[in-house]
């Protein structure tokens, strides 16, 4: 029995002479765990879960130099961070690696700032790739030359991922595919490159175990894995600032990668501009993003037909084209930061969820997105220029209606015009439904213009204005004959003393005693007749006018006959019109008979005016008061007038 223990005493004799050289050369120090365990990142079991980034060893603030020459910044059981590793001392850092052979505590190694040539850093590779590391990350290094062709060993390993950064090859001259290859054909689940200014990489020799691949921030083209077919278990491929050009050829690119789900080529030269060129993506991609390129509204035709989430951010996308092809499964869709003038709709998106729209040229947004997109369960349109008008009111009444749906609301939704507008929160702005609906405002204008032309046509009616319009016509084109044929008698000459207007059914007093008691009493007074004065070929209103224009005065004999007749209407404008033209006092009121208000029709309202303002003459029935009567006429008609023979009328020899 005792000879049966011996080996097992003897191994671990070892195994404590081998910590206690290793605690006194390095001077090892256990810390608290710092680096989170990501296994899950790359089940045991190979399930699809995606691996969406590598884990990197987060340093401790605790850092010394050893005595081996290089600094520990970090050691746990688990996990090593060394720095400022050169060709001095690669070989102690090898034969320190050689001893963590599969199944022992190491799975986490990080080497910062490697200053060594290409096969010292083959060296390095060689020996993580037989010990028991899962985790390598090497980051910033330099001074790499002397690149040959390497037979690497990638069988006996633990390694699962890898990831350098910033690598600087001093070589100019080398054959490129010595150094490819080795990355190429690494048996791991993840590989990152980022940061080198790496122009190319091969398509491994075999099928791949590639699940994850992060070339970020390099100088790849078009020419990345042409007509490659071995990367059958990649699905998560992150090509984010490189330097690719051509969407189809990026898809063309995929369309071997039978497993790929998840695509970054943001941040590159992207373009499509030939719409016949047809577009083969992986039929497994889901997730796209295709931000920060230079595509325009003809990507919408070369895009992955059972895409779920797709980022279009930061493009010169100016529209989403209706005779696109079916996008049934897209459930996500970024359209910040383009061109765009309205809402897209969702004919193509049947299953759209998610909307954003921010920053982009959107001035009032249509209010039919949640009608014609049912499945929109949030959409971002904030931060863009909004002009607070009536076409806004209907996505203003959208978000209330919306519940919650509008992301950011209200402060990313502001109104930019107009100027007086100009920061007003939309929730804020407000505008009536008459000054927003056009129909029920031409219907308001349409009803308003209808009752004033009513009430226009009822007052013209109602004042006879149409015939006063037609009497002030033929005054004017009466005066504009008088001077066309006379120019030089412009100045008017009176003739007689009073035009007598009257009624014919009054004819009988106006010639039995208005003329007689006038004329054939003292004093020679002069009256003028229509009877006997107007001039025959004449018209009736130029000789009206005449008559009116050659007497000193107009005596209107008033009573019910005269306000049914339409002559004396119109003897009664023209004396009213000289009244205010001449600003003289030139009518006489001689009410013959009372006439009730009732009779009077609407267009005598002058009459009325005149009655009320000026006093008349009311004919007596007494006889002993008429002569005071014909007194008060005579006098008020009084004037000297020049007779035919030079002398004036009432003058003797």
């Amino acid at each position: 029995m005792t000879e049966n223990m011996r080996p097992l005493r003897n191994f671990l004799l070892h195994k404590f002479l081998f910590a206690l050289a290793f605690w006194n050369h390095v001077s090892l120090s256990v810390e608290n765990e710092l680096f989170t365990s990501i296994s899950n990142d790359f089940p045991e079991d190979g399930s699809d879960k995606k691996i969406e980034r590598l884990p990197l060893l987060y340093t401790s603030s605790h850092q010394y130099k050893a005595n081996l020459d290089w600094v520990v910044i970090q050691n746990t059981t688990e996990s090593l961070s060394l720095s400022e590793i050169t060709n001095n001392n690669v070989q102690k850092l090898v034969a320190l690696l050689s001893n963590f052979r599969p199944g022992s505590g190491l799975y986490n190694l990080t080497l910062t700032n490697v200053s060594v040539d290409w096969n010292a850093l083959m060296e390095i590779f060689q020996t993580v790739w037989q010990s028991s590391i899962i985790y390598f990350n090497i980051d910033n290094v330099t001074q790499l030359s002397d690149i040959e062709r390497y037979d690497f060993n990638y069988s006996y390993s633990s390694m699962k991922a890898f990831t350098m950064k910033k690598v600087l090859i001093t070589d100019l001259y080398f054959t490129q595919d010595y150094l490819y290859q080795i990355f190429a054909n690494m048996n791991i689940t993840a590989l990152t490159i980022v940061e080198s200014e790496m122009i190319h990489m091969l398509c491994p020799s075999s099928d791949s175990t590639f699940r994850y691949l992060n070339f970020l921030k390099n100088d790849l083209t078009d020419l990345l894995f042409k007509n490659c077919d071995k990367l059958i278990q990649l699905e998560t491929l992150i090509l984010q600032k490189n330097k690719f050009e051509s969407l189809p050829k990026v898809s063309f690119m995929t369309s071997h990668m039978k497993s790929l789900k998840y695509l970054d080529i943001s941040s590159n030269l992207l373009r499509h501009d030939a719409p016949d060129v047809q577009c083969w993506w992986a039929e497994s991609l889901t997730e796209l993003d295709l931000s920060s390129n230079q595509l325009t509204d003809a990507v919408f035709e070369c895009l992955p037909a059972n895409i779920q989430k797709l980022r279009l951010q930061n493009n010169q996308i100016t529209s989403v084209p209706k005779g696109m092809a079916e996008l049934k499964a897209l459930k996500e869709l970024n359209l910040a930061s383009n061109r765009l003038a309205d809402l897209p709709g969702c004919s193509g998106f049947t299953s759209l969820e998610l909307l954003n729209i921010e920053m982009n040229l959107i001035l009032a947004p249509s209010a039919n997105l949640f009608q014609s997109c049912p499945r929109v369960r949030e959409l971002q349109a904030g931060h863009n220029p909004f002009k607070c008008s009536c076409e806004l009111q209907d996505f203003i009444r959208l978000e209330r209606q919306s519940g919650e749906k509008l992301f950011g609301w209200p402060a990313a939704y502001v109104c930019e015009y107009p100027e007086d507008l100009r920061g007003t929160q939309l929730k804020d702005f407000h505008l009536t439904e008459l000054a927003c609906n056009t129909t029920l405002l031409l219907v308001t204008a349409l009803l308003l213009t209808l009752v004033l032309v009513a009430v226009v046509a009822f007052l013209c009616i109602y004042l006879d204005v149409p015939w006063y319009v037609r009497m002030t016509w033929q005054w004017t084109q009466m005066k504009r004959r008088a001077w066309h044929n006379y120019p030089e008698e412009q100045e008017t000459v009176l003739q007689f003393h009073a035009f007598i207007s009257y009624s014919e059914r009054d004819a009988l007093w106006v010639k039995n005693e208005l003329i007689p008691n006038l004329e054939k009493g003292e004093g020679c007074v002069q009256l003028c007749q229509h009877e006997r004065n107007f001039i025959p070929g004449k018209s009736i209103v130029e000789n009206i006018i005449n008559c009116i224009e050659k007497s000193y005065k107009s005596i209107f004999v008033l009573s019910p006959n005269f306000v049914q007749s339409e002559w004396c209407h119109y003897e009664l404008y023209f004396a009213h019109h000289k009244l205010f033209s001449e600003n003289s006092n030139s009518l006489i009121l001689i009410l013959l008979e009372p006439i009730p208000p009732y009779i009077i029709p609407a267009r005598y309202h002058k009459l009325k005016a005149l009655m009320a303002k000026r006093t008349y003459l009311e004919w007596p029935k007494e006889r002993s008061k008429r002569p005071l009567f014909w007194a008060n006429l005579r006098a008020a008609i009084s004037i000297n007038l020049p007779m035919a023979d030079g002398k004036r009328c009432g003058e003797t020899d």
